[in-house]
């Protein structure tokens, strides 16, 4: 499974209820912090709601090519 690495990088001023709770829920608590969320359907949609808030970069997991037998 892969991993995603969200970066708070825009004030939560300003932002409706729904957008500071779906923050919350990433983990994100400051400007600047990074935090590991598994790549999922659901954080996806929570990364889409608040997309004007936050940096993404994807990061694959190591090991995942010696599971598979490659």
């Amino acid at each position: 499974m892969s991993v995603l690495h969200v970066t708070q990088k825009r004030s939560r001023n300003g932002a409706n209820k729904r957008q500071l709770d779906t923050l919350r829920s990433l983990g994100l608590r400051r400007i600047g912090h990074t935090v590991e969320v598994d790549d999922s359907p659901q954080a996806r949609g929570m990364l889409h709601a608040v997309r004007h808030l936050v940096l993404v970069a994807g990061n694959e997991e190591r090991g995942s090519n010696e599971e598979r037998g490659s």
